[in-house]
């Protein structure tokens, strides 16, 4: 069997500074199923909904 590498030395304020600007986090502190993001849909009106939706060319002048 191969012997076990060294522990890695703790990692210093700027590493965990950097590898954070880098990577971002890379698990959020909530998964979906926790948050609840209907209240924020529930309050858009349907004219809301429609402006949302329409196509890039909509408002274009001719």
């Amino acid at each position: 069997m191969p012997a076990e590498p060294p522990p890695r030395p703790p990692l210093t304020e700027e590493q965990r500074r950097r590898l954070a600007e880098v990577f971002g986090d890379v698990l959020p502190a909530t998964t979906a199923d926790e948050r609840d993001d209907r209240d924020a849909v529930a309050e858009r009106s349907a004219d809301e909904d429609l402006l949302a939706d329409r196509p890039p060319h909509h408002d274009r002048d001719r």
